[in-house]
């Protein structure tokens, strides 16, 4: 892996970290070499801290390889909502440390994370397809569905409304919200706690609780592919 991802294990917690720079766009060499931490991860059994550089988690797809269009970026569309899935359905328990922005893309790897920590702050969490005249594809509508609460989700989707953290735990993209200076501390601390579980029933409660929610993003990732 180069510099766009990171990969540390330490205590048999593995710290994913997404950092290009920039705003974090999520391109096909960035999905290739998430895929190959998450690898990593599970061949070494570890709970996973899936984070971003200061600032801002995601602001979701690379828009220049989007608008150039053709099968380079239908393949960058399947290869985020397949992260996704990959991200629910992970044997170990995967928390999100969101180091600030969340838009698109990187709102739905957000939503697709087993425990997700926010940093207070001016930043946007934001599913944003429909401010910007997109069809939110189907796979992003069930993964928002298998998260959000009823009272935000129309909101959110159809409505394209964003949100502070501390308004985005009520919404349910965030579990929590602490300083940006405790945030990996906090991230850290909760993967040791996590640690502890049983893996093997972690991960089959998890494919049990989450199968109607699976179900319907890998059949709407077909639909939409």
């Amino acid at each position: 892996m180069n510099d766009i991802v990171t990969y540390l294990l330490e205590d048999s917690i593995a710290t994913i970290t997404m950092d290009d720079g920039k705003v974090n766009a999520l391109s096909l060499p960035m999905f290739s070499e998430l895929n190959a931490a998450f690898d990593r991860a599970r061949t070494d059994e570890a709970v996973v801290v899936f984070t971003g550089r200061e600032g801002k988690f995601s602001a979701g797809f690379d828009l220049g390889a989007l608008r150039a269009g053709g099968p380079d970026a239908a393949s960058l569309l399947r290869a985020g909502f397949e992260l996704a899935e990959r991200i629910l359905s992970f044997p170990t328990p995967v928390v999100i440390a969101c180091t600030g922005h969340a838009i698109a893309m990187g709102v739905f790897l957000l939503l697709s994370g087993d425990y997700r920590i926010g940093v207070d702050g001016p930043y946007k969490i934001n599913a944003n397809e429909v401010a910007l005249g997109m069809t939110m594809p189907r796979a992003a509508v069930e993964i928002c569905r298998q998260r959000l609460s009823p009272s935000h989700f129309n909101r959110a989707v159809i409505l394209a409304e964003s949100y502070s953290p501390e308004d985005a735990i009520g919404a349910g993209f965030l579990d929590r919200v602490v300083q940006a200076s405790e945030l990996q501390d906090v991230a850290r601390s909760t993967g040791a706690q996590l640690a502890k579980l049983d893996m093997n029933a972690h991960a089959a409660t998890k494919l049990r609780a989450r199968d109607r929610a699976l179900k319907a993003v890998r059949a709407a990732i077909e639909a939409d592919f």
